[in-house]
């Protein structure tokens, strides 16, 4: 079974700037990922893909076996990922001559994963079978019990109303936020369908202190915080 991680950091960023390389618990983010990926001891290749030199020339020196120049049009604002993941994949085996059997994508902005989240989501696809696999924390809201909707007459109602009403939180089917911070595909799956949600897709739990997605000023404080915290 060979595997390929995949790394994807963008220069740009509105929320934060130049997130990617700032330093987070005494080291630039994107190296968390990388270290991570090869704490694992899963991986056959890591590779980084970017459209910021910089952050090219980062992962080079912090261990990633292959760096990507990301096509342009992967690299906007409203780019998709999957195209993005799926370019580097085939720029990989090209430079390689090979063809990977799982791809592992492992978000940049999710530095407090463990190495064992990434192992346990693999087993889901290698053990179950399934073609691809997403991580997620409970959710904050249900959409049974406290998640709601504004209708176009601008009232608001649950999102997933039943009959009879489910009164009870502890009642109502489990539901997660997906967190970003792993991705998991067979590579037929990843290359050959579209979309995220397959017949086959699974979920691995993470908790909420190893999910969080620095997107802002004030996740970036709540990260440091919680690496102090298990650091200490």
């Amino acid at each position: 079974m060979t595997r390929l991680c995949t790394i994807l950091a963008r220069g740009g960023s509105k929320g934060v700037p130049g997130k990617n390389i700032r330093p987070l618990g005494g080291k630039p983010l994107l190296l968390h990922s990388i270290e991570q990926a090869k704490a694992s001891g899963l991986f056959d290749v890591i590779a980084v893909s970017s459209d910021d030199t910089a952050i090219l020339a980062l992962a080079k020196e912090g261990g990633a076996d292959e760096c990507v120049e990301r096509l342009a049009e992967h690299a906007t604002d409203t780019a998709a990922k999957l195209p993005a993941i799926r370019h580097c994949v085939e720029e990989v085996e090209q430079r390689r001559s090979c063809s990977f059997d799982v791809v592992v994508d492992l978000q940049p902005t999710s530095p407090l994963r463990e190495a064992q989240d990434i192992s346990a989501a693999v087993l889901l696809v290698e053990v179950l079978g399934a073609e691809n696999v997403i991580t997620g924390s409970i959710a904050k809201s249900s959409p049974y019990f406290s998640l709601v909707e504004e209708r176009t007459n601008g009232t608001v109602g649950l999102s997933k109303p039943t009959d009879p009403p489910i009164v009870r939180r502890q009642d109502a089917p489990k539901c997660f936020d997906m967190n970003g911070s792993i991705y998991v595909w067979q590579r037929a799956a990843l290359m050959e369908k579209d979309g995220l949600f397959l017949a086959t897709t699974r979920l691995y739990e993470m908790p909420e202190e190893r999910s969080i997605d620095i997107d802002t000023e004030l996740d970036f404080e709540f990260a440091e915080f919680l690496l102090e915290r298990t650091t200490a």
